[in-house]
């Protein structure tokens, strides 16, 4: 074969390779997805991610196998997803804590939070919820921060564990308010809550999936909601801010990610693929008797807030001298 005609043949069998290419991504997906979930069966997050899974399911005819990958704060999942293959095949379930609060607490982390995955799309927010039981004297904020500062180190407030959301709100409103307090740090909600409505503490700082039911059955009132807005679900309970601390937001939010350098169009496919999902009016209603708020956007929003709330939760547990127990 001579010069010309290989150069020819070169040329023929690349511009093959990338029409398959082309072909093949335009065809995703072609095998079932697999949603890695860094938490076991039963929780929050894991009810999320079923709901977005069978969902995608039934609207795209997609076939999304849950795996869950429970451990190290969700580290063991979320690394699974980091070394998978960029394929758009194995994505996984992102939270606030995996890749924005453990980066601050871990001393060795198995992944880079910030390079090692793609953001797809955030799912839903869950706000963080002062309660008190029923029977307390403290019936706003207000009176708890008075109350506080009245007998300093004499509160305590419980909380799900050490470097969870709930823990991290507590800092924050301590040191925004001047208070002096005393975490409690539980082994879970549910032990935190048990305390709390048997009066061995005085207040909880739980995600809102742990307390609504308690405040549904009058056994607790809240206080107060982390969300920058007031939860639909609890309309008449104000926010943090409204109660005299601007901007305070401290949320536990769910969103997919998958591994780093997941081909722009996959991420196109899914995120438009979620954003449909979570539009729809019963994962809305769904989302809502949990306390979740769904939240929707581009990629580049997901990441962005990542990055903010990276450098958020960072700040307050350097400041604090956070360490894991």
């Amino acid at each position: 074969m001579d010069r010309r005609n290989f150069l020819q043949a070169t040329t023929l069998a690349a511009l093959a390779q990338a029409a398959g290419m082309a072909r093949a991504q335009n065809d995703w997906p072609q095998k079932p997805l697999r949603l890695v979930v860094p938490f076991t069966p039963g929780g929050g997050t894991d009810a999320t991610s079923r709901l977005i899974a069978e969902r995608l399911t039934v609207l795209e005819r997609w076939t999304v196998v849950i795996d869950n990958k429970p451990g190290a704060a969700g580290n063991i999942g979320l690394d699974a997803v980091a070394k998978a293959a960029p394929d758009g095949y194995t994505i996984g379930m992102g939270q606030t804590s995996n890749l924005t609060i453990n980066p601050w607490l871990y001393p060795k982390m198995p992944f880079d939070a910030l390079k090692d995955f793609t953001p797809i799309a955030e799912v839903a927010a869950q706000p963080v919820v002062l309660a008190v039981r029923a029977d307390s004297p403290l019936r706003t904020l207000t009176d708890f921060v008075k109350a506080a500062k009245a007998r300093p180190g004499q509160f305590s407030i419980a909380q799900a564990g050490s470097g969870t959301v709930g823990h991290l709100a507590g800092e924050m409103l301590a040191r925004r308010a001047g208070l002096q307090v005393l975490q409690v740090p539980y082994k879970g909600a549910g032990p935190a809550m048990t305390d709390l409505l048997g009066g061995q503490i005085g207040l909880y700082f739980g995600s809102s999936v742990s307390v609504m039911p308690q405040l549904s059955g009058g056994k607790a009132r809240a206080l107060a909601v982390t969300s920058a807005q007031r939860l639909p679900a609890l309309p008449d309970v104000p926010t943090v801010a409204e109660q005299g601390f601007p901007d305070f937001e401290a949320t536990t939010w769910v969103g997919l990610v998958g591994p780093a350098g997941l081909p722009a169009d996959v991420v196109a496919r899914l995120n438009a693929a979620v954003v449909k999902v979570v539009a729809r009016k019963e994962v809305q209603d769904k989302l809502a008797l949990e306390g979740s708020v769904p939240v929707t956007g581009t990629p580049q929003q997901f990441d962005a807030y990542i990055r903010a709330e990276h450098a958020k939760w960072g700040a307050l547990i350097r400041d604090a001298g956070i360490k894991l127990d």
